[in-house]
């Protein structure tokens, strides 16, 4: 993965969250290609719990991991207008890293 960059936001998210997030960071490919109101969007629903494109499995993983302190990745359109599978193409994939201490923003081709 290249380098991460800090992702700023200002604004507050309109959710009460799950889990913290620790620093958010955001790869060269995602700020090239998804713009920061969209970023915003997708973590608001991140930090509700809604994982997005994610598969039944990995979306019961994921509540678990809440609970469990582990590593939580949800999938989202770049264009929601297009499929998304949850990998490849048209995907964005946020990633919260088990101990909190970051949050990260990148495209599955860059993992």
């Amino acid at each position: 993965m290249n380098a991460l960059i800090l992702h700023p936001h200002a604004q507050p998210l309109p959710v009460k969250p799950r889990f913290a997030t620790g620093q958010i960071v955001a790869t060269p490919g995602v700020l090239a290609a998804v713009s920061e109101a969209h970023q915003l969007h997708c973590l608001a629903r991140h930090l509700a719990g809604d994982w997005g494109c994610c598969c039944d499995d990995d979306k019961a993983t994921n509540d678990e991991a809440v609970a469990a302190g582990d590593r939580i990745l949800s999938a989202y359109p770049i264009d929601p207008a297009q499929p998304c599978k949850g990998f490849g193409d048209n995907t964005l994939w946020i990633i919260t890293e088990a101990d909190r201490s970051v949050t990260t923003f990148l495209l599955p081709d860059e993992y």
